[in-house]
């Protein structure tokens, strides 16, 4: 079993909020057997279909846990664990379990025929590096996220990839135009969606950008064709700094802000973020109607974006409905845990007589 296998696409996902259990389940800890670690068994934890999960990975992805939370020292392990109501057991069996759905993916795309190149891993693992500008930053990051090695960081991202694969070998039809309308009754919480475009220039550029701006301000410059010659936005730039609905993406807070100001047709002035000067122009409004019942309401794009997400969606479902299936037919054996484990403590000492954590009120 490869090395930090746990690990999510992202290397330095956050961890989850949601309690120890969740953390485990979102790939916090990396899960590689170091034999020199304290507290390692031994022994098989699991099999699934006769394919084997060692005790050992499993009590590695808990201690990396407890080491992102800082719940090394065993009374504060214990009184954490009683504040989320769980036992050593519940961890385990919660650890396992994940562990018995990763491998229940991989035996379930090997019979699916679906596969990833080593290429594809290449890619994805050469596009994360680029953002590190020494080895030693990205091997610093690799320690940080868990890895012990660029190798189990591969693995981690192989894994990730055959799991997108996976989900993408499942058809779903595309959504009929009440599926659509369904979704954006829901999906439809705001009063009002902008679109906008920009020019861009670099931080160090502001005279250039007020220029700029004067000459479009005087009507003697296009705002479309100034973006094309100046934006340093080429992804928008060459679309004449087009950038979409607010509604439907991301802006950093000071571009929705000077944004929000704005009404169609307006322009701002210089607005200034960690990108550099935006010269920001709003396009279209979007005023959502109080009861939809066409998709004739509603922007192309949003409608494009809503069938989009109910086709993920349908995808999704068929999917989870294969695996559940596949998952009630596969053979599990669930083995008894273990004495000696570093994470199992004696939860007698962290509960008051009626069973609540010390420290509840």
């Amino acid at each position: 079993m490869g090395k930090g296998h746990m690990k999510t696409a992202r290397i330095m996902r956050a961890a989850c909020a949601a309690g120890l259990a969740a953390a485990c389940m979102c790939g916090i800890a990396a899960c590689s057997s170091d034999s020199s670690a304290s507290g390692l068994t031994g022994g098989v934890a699991a099999t699934v279909n006769g394919a084997e999960i060692p005790e050992d990975d499993v009590t590695t992805s808990i201690e990396n846990v407890r080491a992102s939370y800082s719940l090394e020292d065993q009374d504060t392990w214990g009184e954490y664990l009683a504040s989320l109501g769980m036992t050593p057991e519940e961890v385990r069996e919660s650890v396992i379990d994940s562990f018995v759905d990763q491998k229940l993916q991989q035996q379930g795309a090997e019979e699916r025929g679906v596969t990833v190149e080593d290429s594809e891993v290449d890619t994805y693992v050469d596009y994360i590096k680029s953002n590190y500008d020494s080895d030693e930053k990205w091997q610093q990051a690799l320690q940080q996220a868990g890895f012990d090695d660029e190798a189990a960081y591969r693995e981690s991202i192989k894994e990730s990839l055959m799991g997108n694969s996976l989900l993408d070998s499942f058809e779903a039809e595309d959504p009929t135009d009440e599926e659509v309308v369904e979704y954006a009754a829901s999906a439809i919480t705001f009063d009002v969606a902008k679109r906008s475009s920009h020019i861009l220039f670099d931080a160090n550029d502001q005279e250039t950008a007020q220029s700029v701006l004067d000459q479009i301000n005087a009507g003697e410059l296009d705002f479309a064709e100034a973006a094309k010659e100046y934006s340093t936005d080429t992804g928008s730039a060459a679309d004449g700094g087009d950038v979409g609905w607010d509604q439907l993406n991301s802006f950093v807070d000071e571009y929705q802000t000077a944004l929000d100001a704005l009404s169609e047709g307006q322009v701002s002035g210089l607005v200034e973020s960690d990108y550099g000067w935006h010269i920001i122009k709003c396009t279209d409004e979007f005023v959502a109607p109080e009861e939809i019942t066409s998709i004739d309401q509603l922007p192309q794009e949003f409608v494009d974006t809503y069938r989009e997400s109910v086709k993920q969606q349908n995808q999704q479902e068929a999917y989870q409905e294969w695996f559940d299936e596949y998952k009630e037919a596969a053979d599990i054996v669930i083995n008894d845990m273990p004495e000696g484990l570093p994470y199992a403590v004696d939860m007698s000492q962290y509960q008051t007589d009626d069973g609540s954590a010390e420290g509840d009120s």
